[in-house]
C-alpha cells in the first residue's frame, strides 16, 4: 500500500469517526428534539388533514399552497418529520452504544486502587486515630457500610487496608433508561404513524384515491390489505347497516383499509347536557368476523373501545346516516310557485324548469339535519358597570366553580329541528342555507322563522326573520309579499287606507294622502318607475334614498316619521286585502297583530336582497343516525408504554438517586490505626454534607 492510499484511508476513517461522534452527540439530539417540538406545536395549532379549500379560506391561496407544499397540513406524516424521527432514533442509539460500555464498566469498578495521597484531594475528607488493628477496623467499617446499603470491597496491601464502597449506581442506569425510552417512544411513534402505510405506497404501488363513487368500485391499488400491521382510519356505519372498510385520510386523497371483520350498527345512543352539547356517545354493535363467521355483540362508548383481532374500535363521533326529509319550497320573489320535494341527507335533487322562477338548472343538495338546536336567549346586562356596586367576592364567586359556569345570565332553549342545504347553479356556484323548522320567539313581539344563508363556509350565517302568522306559519307573510308586488292590490290598499284616514268631507286631502301612500308603497315594493334613477331596490333603503334626494335635510326627520306611519297603515290594509282574497277573516287590531306587522315590515324590506327565488322549509323528516368509529391497529402502543415507563424510571433515577463513593485507608500496628476517609458524590448537595458527617461520626467517632 502506498503512502498516498494510506493517507486517504486515514482521512476517510477520521471523517467517518467525526460524523459518528457528531451524530451521537448530545447537542445533535437536542437540536433534533427542538425541531420536533416546533413541528409538533405547528401540528397542534394548525388543523391537520383538512380539505384544501379550508386552508385557502382561512389563510389565502399563497399561504395555503405553501403549507401544503411543505406538508404542514399533515405534519406527523410528512417525509421530513419521519426523517427527523429516524435521525433522532439513530443519534440516541449511537449515544447509548457509545456510553453504555463505559457505564457498565464503571458500575463494576470500586476504584479500590486509589492511593492514600489522592484521598487528600477530595472535598469531603477526614482523618482520625482508631484504637484497633487495621484489619479489624476494615472488617468493622465494611460490615457497617454493607448494612447501610453500600456495596463494599476490601483490599489488603502491604502497608495497610483499603475499604472501597459505592452506592446509588442506579443514577447511571437512569441515564441509559431515559435515552432508551426516547428510542422506544420514537420507534413506537414510527410504527403507529404513517411510516408503514407510506412504505406500502412506495414499495407496493399503492396510491391515494381522489375520486368519488361507491367503496366497492374502488380498485385494488387504492386498498390496503387486512394484514396491514398498523393503520388508523375512520368508519361510518348507519343504523341497520354494516361496513368493513375504513378510510385513511391522506393529504392528496384517501386510502381504503379492508378489515378482517365488518361492523353492524344496531343502535346509536346520544345524550345531551342542558347546554345542548352531547355528553354520551354509545353504539350497540355486532362484529361479524369474516374468517369464522362469528357474530359478536359489543358496546362502544367514548374512552371504552371494543377490541377484535388486535384492532381497537373507538367511538369517534356521530353523523347523519341518510335521513329522509320533506321540504316545502316557499316563493321569496313573489312569482315562484310553491311545491314540495323529498330527498335524503347527503343526496341532491334537480330543480327543473317550472318549479319556480329562476330555479331552473339548479341543484338542491341536502347537507345536514339537526334535530336538536339549543340556543342561549339570556341577553344579560349590557350596560355600564357601577363601580360603587362592585363586590370583589361576588365577582370571584360568579366565575369560580364548574367549568360551564359563567358570569352572564343563561337562558337555554331548544328551538327545534333545522335543515341545511345548498343551492348550486349551472356554473357550479353554490350558496349554503340553514332554515329552522319551527318559529322562534326572539322576544321582539312575534315569533319568527329563521332563514339563514352564507356565501362561503368561512362566513357566519345571516338570518332573515320571517314573522309567523296567526296560524303559526309563513303563509301570511308570503301572501303579503305577493300582494305587495301586485300593482292592482297596492292601489286597492291605498284607496282603503286614504278613505279611513281622512275626513269624507275633505276629498282633496284623501287624494293627496292616496298619492303619498301610493308612492311610498311603490318605493317599498321596488317598482322600477318609482325608484330613483330607474333602479329597483325596494324596502326601507329605497324610501331612505328617495328622501335624501327629494326632502331637505332639516325636514327629513319629521317627513320620515310621517312616511313610515303611512307605509305601516297601507301595508296593514294590504294584508287585509290579501286575506280577503284568500277567504280568511280580517286581522283584529291587537298587540299580536301589531307585532306581526312590525316584523313583517322589516322582513319585507330584507327579502328584496334574498339571493334565492325560493326558500325551503322543513315539513317532515325520518331521522337515521350513523356512528363514526375510529379503527386502529397499533403495534407500537406497547412499545411506547414500555418507553414511557423507562422514561419515568430514568428521570426519577437521575434526579433523585445520587451516586456516592467512599474510601477508608487504614494503616497502623496491632494496637492502633490511623484512618483516612474520603467521600465523593456526583452532585454537591446539603444531603451529601449530612451523609459525610454521619459516616464520620459512626465509623471514625468524629463528633460534628
Amino acid at each position: 500500500m502506498s503512502s498516498t492510499q494510506g493517507l486517504r484511508l486515514k482521512t476517510e476513517s477520521h471523517s467517518l469517526r467525526s460524523a459518528v461522534e457528531l451524530l451521537s452527540s448530545m447537542r445533535f439530539s437536542i437540536s433534533l428534539l427542538t425541531v420536533i417540538c416546533i413541528a409538533s406545536i405547528i401540528g397542534t395549532v394548525l388543523k391537520q388533514h383538512e380539505p384544501a379549500v379550508n386552508y385557502v379560506n382561512q389563510f389565502g391561496p399563497f399561504w395555503a399552497q405553501l403549507f401544503m407544499t411543505v406538508k404542514l397540513n399533515a405534519v406527523y406524516s410528512a417525509w421530513w418529520f419521519l426523517l427527523i424521527l429516524a435521525f433522532l432514533v439513530t443519534s440516541t442509539s449511537l449515544c447509548i452504544a457509545r456510553n453504555a460500555p463505559k457505564i457498565i464498566t464503571d458500575l463494576k469498578v470500586y476504584k479500590e486502587n486509589l492511593r492514600e495521597q489522592s484521598l487528600q484531594a477530595f472535598h469531603h475528607r477526614a482523618r482520625a486515630p482508631l484504637a484497633e488493628a487495621p484489619e479489624a477496623a476494615a472488617q468493622r467499617i465494611g460490615k457497617t457500610l454493607a448494612g447501610g446499603g453500600w456495596k463494599v470491597k476490601l483490599q489488603r496491601r502491604d502497608n495497610g487496608w483499603m475499604v472501597a464502597a459505592k452506592a446509588g449506581g442506579a443514577n447511571k442506569l437512569g441515564y441509559l433508561a431515559a435515552h432508551s425510552a426516547i428510542v422506544l417512544v420514537c420507534l413506537g411513534g414510527l410504527l403507529d404513524g404513517d411510516l408503514i402505510v407510506r412504505a406500502q405506497m412506495w414499495l407496493g404501488g399503492k396510491t391515494p384515491y381522489a375520486g368519488g363513487g361507491l367503496i366497492a368500485d374502488v380498485r385494488p391499488e387504492h386498498r390496503l390489505p387486512a394484514t396491514n400491521p398498523t393503520f388508523r382510519g375512520n368508519l361510518l356505519v348507519a343504523e341497520g347497516a354494516q361496513s368493513g372498510t375504513a378510510i385513511l385520510s391522506q393529504s392528496d386523497g384517501i386510502l381504503l383499509q379492508d378489515l378482517p371483520f365488518s361492523i353492524e350498527l344496531k343502535k346509536f345512543i346520544v345524550e345531551y347536557y342542558s347546554t345542548g352539547m352531547p355528553k354520551l356517545f354509545a353504539s350497540e354493535i355486532v362484529i361479524h368476523d369474516r374468517e369464522t363467521g362469528e357474530a359478536i355483540p359489543a358496546r362502544v362508548e367514548v374512552n371504552h373501545p371494543a377490541r377484535h383481532r388486535g384492532i381497537e374500535i373507538y367511538q369517534s363521533s356521530f353523523d347523519d346516516g341518510g335521513s329522509t326529509v320533506r321540504l316545502k319550497a316557499l316563493p321569496m320573489n313573489g312569482s315562484a310557485r310553491p311545491f314540495e320535494i323529498e330527498g335524503v341527507i347527503g343526496g341532491s335533487s334537480q330543480l327543473t324548469k317550472g318549479q319556480g322562477d329562476g330555479a331552473d338548472k339548479m341543484t338542491l343538495e341536502y347537507t345536514g339535519l339537526r334535530v336538536i338546536n339549543v340556543e342561549n336567549f339570556g341577553g344579560g346586562d349590557k350596560g355600564a358597570t357601577d363601580v360603587r356596586k362592585v363586590d370583589l367576592r361576588d365577582s370571584l364567586d360568579a366565575r369560580l366553580g364548574a367549568a360551564n359556569k359563567t358570569a352572564t345570565k343563561k337562558e337555554l332553549r331548544n328551538v327545534g329541528p333545522s335543515i341545511s342545504y345548498k343551492l348550486r347553479d349551472a356554473a357550479g356556484q353554490a350558496r349554503e342555507f340553514n332554515n329552522y323548522m319551527l318559529p322562534v320567539d326572539m322576544g321582539d313581539g312575534a315569533p319568527v322563522f329563521l332563514l339563514g344563508l352564507r356565501d362561503t363556509p368561512a362566513e357566519a350565517f345571516r338570518y332573515l326573520r320571517v314573522p309567523a302568522d296567526d296560524q303559526g306559519g309563513m303563509e301570511g307573510f308570503l301572501r303579503l309579499r305577493t300582494a305587495l308586488l301586485d300593482p292592482a292590490l297596492r292601489e286597492m290598499a291605498v284607496r282603503r287606507y286614504s278613505a279611513k284616514a281622512t275626513d269624507p268631507s275633505r276629498p282633496e286631502l284623501a287624494g293627496q294622502l292616496a298619492a303619498s301612500a301610493g308612492r311610498a308603497l311603490a318605493l317599498f315594493a321596488g317598482s322600477e318607475a318609482a325608484a330613483p334613477g330607474g333602479k329597483p331596490s325596494g324596502g326601507l333603503q329605497a324610501i331612505s334614498d328617495f328622501m335624501e334626494s327629494n326632502v331637505p335635510e332639516a325636514e327629513r326627520a319629521r317627513a320620515g316619521e310621517v312616511l313610515v306611519r303611512i307605509l305601516s297603515g297601507t301595508l296593514f290594509e294590504l294584508a287585509q286585502v290579501g286575506r280577503e282574497r284568500a277567504g280568511l277573516k280580517p286581522l283584529e287590531p291587537s298587540e299580536k297583530t301589531q307585532g306581526f306587522m312590525t316584523q313583517a315590515v322589516l322582513a319585507l324590506s330584507d327579502v328584496n336582497i334574498y339571493p334565492a327565488p325560493v326558500a325551503f322549509q322543513l315539513k317532515d323528516f325520518t331521522q337515521v343516525q350513523a356512528s363514526v368509529f375510529q379503527v386502529t391497529r397499533g403495534p407500537g402502543r406497547n412499545i411506547v408504554y414500555v418507553g414511557c415507563a423507562l422514561l419515568i424510571l430514568g428521570v426519577f433515577a437521575m434526579l433523585y438517586v445520587r451516586e456516592r463513593r467512599v474510601w477508608f485507608w487504614l494503616a497502623g500496628d496491632d494496637d492502633s490505626t490511623e484512618a483516612t476517609m474520603a467521600l465523593s458524590s456526583n452532585r454537591k448537595t446539603m444531603e451529601a454534607d449530612r451523609e459525610f458527617t454521619l459516616l464520620k461520626e459512626r465509623l471514625l467517632g468524629i463528633k460534628a
